[in-house]
């Protein structure tokens, strides 16, 4: 039998990075209104509830990049560098979460 093989913690970080880069193409590029403004709904109105939305979710997204940063400093630095994968996880989970409160926030005031 093969003995269990850890995942380096580079892995889920690049994941997470790709993640915040989506939110943050969602939020700040225009992705957001391109995906939940229009047929026929005005473009001012629509804007103030993604700002809503986007400010909700920017409470998920900081959380999430504290800890991807925190995640990838080097072993040294951190006082207990075995914890990096449980960070990085739980900070898979916040990039989710701020992406799925982004998806439902902008469907629900559709």
């Amino acid at each position: 039998m093969r003995a269990p093989t850890a995942v380096p913690a580079v892995i889920p970080a690049l994941a997470n990075l790709l993640l915040g880069g989506l939110w943050t193409l969602s939020v700040f590029a225009g992705w957001g209104l391109a995906a939940f403004c229009g047929d026929g709904e005005a473009l001012d109105a629509c804007m103030d509830r993604l700002t809503v939305v986007a400010t909700l979710s920017g409470l998920f997204a900081i959380a999430a990049a504290t800890g991807t940063v925190g995640g990838l400093l080097p072993p040294v630095i951190r006082r207990y560098p075995e914890k990096s994968l449980i960070l990085v996880a739980v900070a898979t989970g916040s990039w989710l979460i701020a992406l799925g409160v982004l998806y439902v926030g902008g469907l629900v005031g559709r």
